[in-house]
């Protein structure tokens, strides 16, 4: 039996500045059910990160309404509902992996022989381990976002947010990555909301996309793929893949928010 993760009714956010009102979302109204995959897409400045921020907590919204587990963002906050993955890696210089993944349960007061368990599982989840003493400056791009979303699942919370983790980097490295999210969310069943630019990277993750358009940031439409789990990159030259990313590219369209 499913249940929503995420109620979002009718949310609109403005924010005012010295040249007037800027409304960053609209109406926007979504439901979330625990283990999907969600990926939000959109022309910059379309209220994407916006409204992870308000799923987080890190932003009130002016109008509507939002649950995370039948919980307001602030009490799911208190209570660390959620992981978050910002779009750089925000590690700490001068900790080691390992103390930069274990940063949040020494924030919560877990003890030291669990924070090392949990250390030594996170690291075994991204494929970092025998990484936990080196510092992030000696770890390339790809490596540093693997680490700052271990950081984000020590706790084991349900619900993952992701703001781009993978945008700063090359190709072939966010390929991988892909590769490995997909296997590290089919091992873990969290429920994951994810924010990218990229039509290909949120047709291959998720089990559903929203397209945004820009603002003031609106659903323009909600695509489902339901491509198998165990799916790998050479799935991009299937014609059904070919489909749904189509799809999306005429919803960009649509949505006034197409950039070639």
């Amino acid at each position: 039996m499913s249940h929503s993760v995420i109620e979002a009714s009718q949310l609109s956010l403005t924010f005012e500045t010295n040249d007037g009102p800027v409304h960053a979302l609209s109406d926007v109204s979504l439901n979330i059910q625990k283990g999907e995959f969600v990926s939000l897409i959109g022309p910059s400045g379309c209220g994407k990160t916006t409204l992870l921020r308000v799923i987080a907590d890190l932003e009130q919204p002016s109008e509507g309404e939002i649950s995370i587990n039948g919980m307001s963002p602030h009490e799911a906050r208190l209570k660390r509902a959620y992981g978050y993955v910002f779009q750089a890696p925000a590690l700490y210089p001068w900790r080691t992996i390992g103390k930069n993944i274990a940063l949040p349960l020494e924030i919560m007061g877990y003890s030291k022989s669990e924070q090392a368990e949990r250390v030594r599982k996170g690291l075994d989840l991204v494929n970092l381990t025998g990484f936990e003493k080196k510092f992030p400056w000696q770890l390339s791009g790809g490596m540093q976002q693997r680490a700052s979303i271990a950081r984000a699942l020590s706790f084991d919370p349900d619900l993952l947010l992701m703001d781009e983790p993978f945008g700063a980097l090359d190709e072939i490295v966010r390929d991988k990555l892909n590769e490995q999210l997909l296997r590290l969310w089919e091992m873990t069943q969290k429920t994951v909301v994810f924010v990218t630019h990229s039509i290909p990277e949120a047709v291959f993750l998720s089990t559903k996309i929203v397209v945004m358009s820009p603002r003031p940031g609106k659903i323009h439409d909600i695509i489902t793929c339901d491509f198998p789990r165990d799916r790998t990159l050479d799935i991009r030259e299937t014609p059904e893949f070919i489909d749904v990313a189509n799809r999306v590219r005429q919803g960009l369209r649509e949505g006034h928010s197409y950039v070639d």
